[in-house]
């Protein structure tokens, strides 16, 4: 598994967050107007713009591999190999002028994400994680040193999640469990919270309803910091997993995370 990630499919992965910097940025804070998916959440040009770039570089250098992203879908390919992109991760920070949102370039192999980027094209950090690899953070200005901190006690940790809104029962339920076990909670940053796990600002983030382009660049760049990142039972994330997602910068953490979690017998 660790070597099966080729440089070239990282290249890749990096070319594709450059195309998609280079057609959000120049919508960043000008006012941009924006239409309401299916699902009510928002979508603007810099999205479809940002991710037809993307999907031009992969088919123009690995013709063989699938591609799914959130505004244009996927196609199914014969080869074990599927690209899994978001243009925009944070829409809505991205149309009222927050810079936490993030593009997101995932390579799954087999249902399961091998290779990660997440980028912040305003404040120019990046993150590169590859599985088996130590994770990569590249930033302009910003500092910031990959790997999680220790935290072993749910009473000193710093929990996030983007939003209150997302949760479906249980999972709201349980949220508010856990954020009474906590030190703090703090809410916003979609993908971006993710990264800022990695560099050992936060130690645990639980989400759910997310879909794989929400998820897939995420899981190697946590564990290439030290982190574990699974679903709220533990199970490891694949292309088929239900949307429910833990992130911990601590393993024992995790643990115990997971075990308060299935407390609840509504819960799975």
């Amino acid at each position: 598994m660790t070597n099966i990630v080729s440089p070239a499919f990282v290249e890749t992965a990096r070319l594709c967050a450059d195309a998609a910097a280079s057609r959000v940025v120049r919508h960043f804070r000008i006012g941009l107007a924006s239409d309401a998916k299916a699902d009510d959440s928002p979508v603007t040009a810099a999205d479809r713009e940002a991710e037809q770039a993307m999907r031009a570089v992969i088919a123009s250098r690995h013709p063989d591999h699938a591609i799914l992203g959130e505004e244009f879908g996927g196609a199914h390919a014969s080869g074990p190999w599927c690209w899994v992109i978001d243009p925009i991760d944070g829409t809505r920070a991205f149309i009222t002028g927050r810079p936490s949102f993030t593009t997101l370039v995932a390579l799954f192999h087999n249902d399961v994400p091998v290779l990660g980027v997440v980028d912040q094209p305003v404040t120019g950090e990046r993150w590169v994680g590859v599985t088996g690899h130590k994770t990569l953070f590249e930033s302009r200005s910003l500092p910031g040193t990959i790997g999680t901190r220790r935290c072993v006690a749910l009473a000193a940790a710093e929990l996030s999640c983007t939003s209150p809104d997302i949760f479906v029962p249980p999972f709201g339920e349980k949220f508010n469990m856990l954020r009474g076990l906590v030190r703090r909670t703090s809410w916003g940053g979609d993908a971006y919270a993710y990264g800022l796990l990695a560099l050992g600002q936060i130690d645990i983030v639980a989400e759910c309803t997310m879909k794989p382009w929400d998820w897939g660049a995420l899981v190697p760049v946590v564990q290439g910091a030290g982190g574990r990142v699974t679903d709220w039972s533990g199970g490891a994330l694949t292309l088929e997993s239900a949307g429910d997602v833990l992130a911990c910068g601590d393993a024992v953490l995790h643990a115990a995370v997971v075990r308060e979690l299935s407390h609840a017998p509504s819960f799975r």
